[in-house]
């Protein structure tokens, strides 16, 4: 089993930035793609991005769009969110997640590990 550990979650304000880190056990981390998923209370999870186990692919969700970006350090089992520009609608509980060995992640069903979770709160 793959355990997934994020951090760097916080408070901000609208039009600020922060980067979420995720740390992945194991040695096999390189042959996993990685996502980022978002949860708000009421809502349902969603995709937000993601990254091939190499790292040269990446997808997000449009209102993410260059605003986001997604990377990966093989070396230090970690994959990473830079998020710009945040806005108060980027409120949610934010989690890492690792899919089937050299698959791709654009929803919940392709994701077979997640972490627990770290909180984004962004004010207006």
């Amino acid at each position: 089993q793959v355990q997934l550990v994020e951090s760097g979650g916080g408070l901000v304000q609208a039009g600020g930035s922060l980067r979420l880190s995720c740390a992945a056990s194991g040695r096999t981390f390189s042959s996993y793609p990685m996502g980022w998923f978002r949860q708000s209370p009421g809502k349902e999870r969603e995709f937000v991005a993601s990254i091939s186990s190499g790292g040269g692919s990446t997808l997000y969700v449009e209102s993410v769009k260059g605003r986001f970006t997604i990377s990966r350090d093989n070396a230090e089992n970690t994959v990473y969110l830079q998020m710009n520009s945040l806005k108060p609608e980027d409120t949610a509980v934010y989690f890492c997640a690792a899919g089937s060995r050299y698959g791709v992640i654009r929803r919940n069903s392709d994701a077979w590990y997640w972490g627990q979770g770290t909180q984004v709160t962004v004010s207006s």
